[in-house]
């Protein structure tokens, strides 16, 4: 294992076969050459308005946060990253004393403020919008190409 563990706590489980599938190939490969924690959080009650269902995963996301994490927040703010910006973000905060990077990636309608305040970086995947489903796909091949470029394997280019 070259890194120190990641962390994802995400909204909502993935539903489609097809996605399940996708992460789940990632997870397998990025497991070769660091540790990943998936939290799956429940999505909030779809009844309530849009405000106060994004509040209420905002305090399960928060509450889900342990002390050594280090809130690497997914949002369309946020800032955009390479991949070998990606590499070189995790591979500094591999080598900081304390802290665990943990991404963290909202349901279908975004994140409360409350998580955005919270973070230590807003990151982006692209100007684009995408399900939360596929982002959390991407991030996991974003995951693995980071660690396929700090390890020097034959993956990006």
């Amino acid at each position: 294992m070259s890194g120190k563990a990641v962390r994802l706590i995400a909204v909502g489980r993935l539903k489609s076969a097809h996605w399940k599938d996708a992460a789940s190939q990632y997870l397998e490969r990025i497991c070769r050459s660091r540790p990943l924690e998936l939290t799956e959080l429940r999505d909030g009650d779809a009844a309530l308005p849009v405000a106060q269902r994004n509040a209420q995963e905002g305090k399960r996301i928060l509450e889900a946060l342990a002390p050594q994490d280090v809130p690497l927040v997914l949002d369309e703010r946020g800032q955009e990253l390479t991949s070998t910006g990606l590499a070189e973000l995790l591979r500094r905060l591999d080598h900081e004393a304390a802290g665990r990077p943990c991404f963290i990636v909202g349901g279908a309608w975004g994140l409360d403020e409350s998580v955005r305040q919270r973070a230590r970086r807003c990151l982006r995947l692209s100007a684009m919008t995408f399900p939360h489903e596929l982002a959390r796909v991407i991030l996991l091949e974003q995951i693995y190409r980071a660690e396929c470029i700090r390890r020097k394997v034959p993956y990006h280019h």
